[in-house]
């Protein structure tokens, strides 16, 4: 089975374009509007207007109230949801499309296997759970958290899972052969930099077509071993 791959926080029409060309499963809209990547609602539908059908549309929002989820999830045309903040089980219920509930694995989390397993079985009423680092932003941060706190929960979680946080070209491979994930989720390892830094929102192209590339060879590797 390939890995699939989500690229989120696009906000360029042209970001979109090479995503969809480079074979990405998923494209990623943010919603929240304290992120640097947010979009309005006409801005995102403009995005997503020469998106194949095939390729998933998945909305990002954090803590928002369930009549702004509905209303954008209608006008932007959405096919997934993506709860990144506090929400609770009963939140990710009645939204009428597939909700994936992202888990901000923290360093008590990691500690304390128990926890992080009584956490995701709350969950379980959702399409999938995404696991990404804990940061202030509620991701994005280009920050990875301790991949081996999902040992223990990879028989109860089969194949609905995405694992996200700090992931790029390189890093990536390793994340595969470690966890074999079904699925991966980047934004920052895709963006444009300026020496050092980050261009939050504004994506490379090279970098995205290294990423599929990297997922793929990954996904070689393994079926090989």
């Amino acid at each position: 089975m390939r890995t699939r791959v989500k690229i989120c926080g696009l906000t360029r029409a042209e970001d979109v374009r090479a995503a969809v060309a480079a074979g990405a499963d998923a494209i990623g809209l943010v919603f929240y509007p304290e992120s640097p990547r947010a979009l309005g609602m006409e801005a995102a539908r403009a995005l997503l207007q020469d998106v194949p059908p095939w390729v998933a549309r998945v909305g990002l929002f954090v803590n928002a109230n369930r009549a702004n989820i509905l209303e954008t999830a209608q006008a932007v045309g959405l096919s997934h949801l993506q709860l990144h903040g506090d929400e609770s089980p009963a939140d990710c219920q009645g939204l009428g499309l597939p909700v994936i509930k992202a888990i901000r694995v923290n360093a008590a989390l990691v500690a304390d296997s128990s926890g992080l397993i009584k956490l995701v079985s709350g969950f379980r009423g959702c399409a999938g759970l995404l696991f990404d680092s804990d940061s202030a932003g509620f991701g994005g941060s280009g920050e990875a958290f301790e991949w081996s706190a999902l040992s223990p929960l990879l028989e109860q979680l089969g194949s609905r899972w995405v694992l996200s946080g700090g992931l790029g070209p390189e890093s990536v491979v390793r994340a595969i052969a470690q966890l074999a994930p079904p699925a991966v989720d980047v934004s920052s390892g895709v963006e444009q930099r300026i020496g050092d830094v980050v261009q939050k929102g504004i994506k490379d192209a090279l970098r995205i077509e290294a990423f599929m590339t990297a997922v793929a060879e990954a996904d070689r590797k393994r079926r090989v071993l």
